[in-house]
């Protein structure tokens, strides 16, 4: 397989990694939109929210707990960040293997782009 975040997750590809076991990975964003930029990623690989299935619960749920934590970790979890999930090219998905963007750090406007 040639994708870029299971070469990350496997350390075939270096990457500044702030969190891994043996099921996610987080790593710093290398084109942040913001101070805090933090990917965090399913060590399995699933291209899109479109192809999760019911057993995916459970890590789609650790996702966002490890985001709870690095967010905490990071000093944003009082100021306010925001998590997203891209799906498709349309809604700007470049790597086609689902990530969590962990985007915090600076006052953030709404809508997104």
């Amino acid at each position: 397989m040639d994708c870029i975040f299971c070469k990350i997750a496997a350390g075939q590809i270096p990457a500044k990694k702030v969190f891994e076991d043996g099921e996610i990975v987080a790593f710093r964003d290398i084109n942040p939109v913001a101070p805090t930029h933090v990917l965090i990623i399913p060590r399995e690989h699933i291209e899109t929210i479109n192809d999760l299935e019911p057993g995916h619960a459970a890590i789609v749920g650790r996702l966002h707990l490890a985001a709870r934590e690095l967010a905490r970790q990071e000093g944003l979890a009082e100021r306010g960040y925001r998590l997203v999930f891209n799906c498709g090219p349309e809604a700007g998905q470049a790597v086609f293997h689902i990530h969590l963007h962990l985007i915090g750090g600076r006052k953030l406007s709404w809508p997104p782009g």
